[in-house]
């Protein structure tokens, strides 16, 4: 009933198609998105065929004996159509089982995608994880999020930085200037962290221009001097904060709680769900207080991205 077929660049139109009609894909899924890092991964995507007819896909690389789907994605996951449904993504991981048990591998890394990118519900795979898989949950990250239907009201803390940032006359205004964006943000998370973004300033603006109405940065300026920013992935029903960064001097005058107040009440009123993206460090093993404070003084709560494994 089920046929697996490794994915190849013959299947590049084909794979865009299923994920842009899928009921949980995102653009993170579109191969002109994944195929930007190829290099640092070597792929290993399946796509499973149900009686001819594409049914789901894995985005996944391969290392050594171990299958994640994917190590070069915030989220993986099976990517579903509307017809799947519990029996048959069942039966669709025992197939996917059988063809990695028959390429040598041994264990598979899952990185769910959050409930909250689903178009319609798609938690079949969480199912046949535990009933097929045997999968246990190994990694649990804490991201924060806002229903805008059930708006919670600004902290105080954001509320005083908004009123900073008025007086002192910062505007919000929509940018190309990835690279000074890019600028500010290595540096704190250089300072802060010891460590880089995860995309390079060069990859970010390849990003945009393959994806200008779904990869998007906003900025804070007093006149033409640039204080702070966000850029945001744009999927259906979800805005994604994926980069967040202030000057000392934005941060001082209320830069950020400015910009979120202007997008989430007025640019971006309309979207479903803001996600403000991971608050752990230390291999997810920590959460950063002072990170989700921010997070929730914006009125966002917790949803959870996990990861699972599974041994072959």
């Amino acid at each position: 009933m089920f046929e697996i077929v490794r994915y190849t660049s013959a299947h590049h139109d084909e794979w865009n198609r299923f994920v842009a009609a899928s009921k949980n894909g995102t653009f993170l899924f579109d191969r002109r998105f994944m195929d930007y890092h190829a290099d640092r991964f070597e792929d290993c995507s399946l796509m499973i065929y149900r009686r001819g007819v594409l049914y789901a896909l894995l985005p996944a690389n391969i290392k050594g004996e171990v299958l994640t789907s994917h190590g070069g994605l915030t989220y993986g996951g099976l990517v579903m159509s509307d017809k799947c449904a519990a029996k048959g993504v069942q039966e669709a991981f025992e197939a996917i089982n059988d063809y990695l048990r028959g390429i040598a591998v041994r264990k598979v890394v899952y990185k769910a995608i959050p409930w909250i990118y689903h178009q319609q519900p798609a938690e079949e795979d969480l199912f046949a994880l535990t009933s097929v898989c045997f999968a246990r949950l190994i990694i649990r990250d804490i991201s924060s999020a806002i229903i805008s239907e059930r708006r919670l009201p600004f902290a105080e803390s954001r509320r005083s930085g908004i009123r900073k940032a008025q007086r002192r006359g910062l505007q919000v205004r929509e940018s190309t200037d990835f690279a000074a964006f890019w600028q500010v943000l290595n540096a704190n998370l250089t300072k802060k962290y010891g460590v880089r973004p995860v995309h390079s300033a060069e990859e970010l603006i390849l990003l945009n221009s393959r994806f200008p109405d779904k990869i998007r940065l906003f900025m804070v300026f007093d006149g033409e001097q640039m204080l702070g920013g966000t850029v945001l992935f744009l999927t259906p029903q979800v805005l994604h904060t994926q980069y967040i960064s202030a000057t000392a001097e934005g941060k001082a005058c209320g830069a950020i709680d400015l910009l979120f107040d202007e997008l989430l009440h007025k640019v971006f009123a309309t979207y479903r769900y803001i996600d403000f993206g991971k608050s752990t460090s230390n291999d997810s093993a920590d959460l950063n207080a002072q990170l989700i404070f921010q997070k929730e003084g914006f009125g966002a709560r917790a949803v959870c991205y996990d990861t699972y494994e599974w041994t072959l």
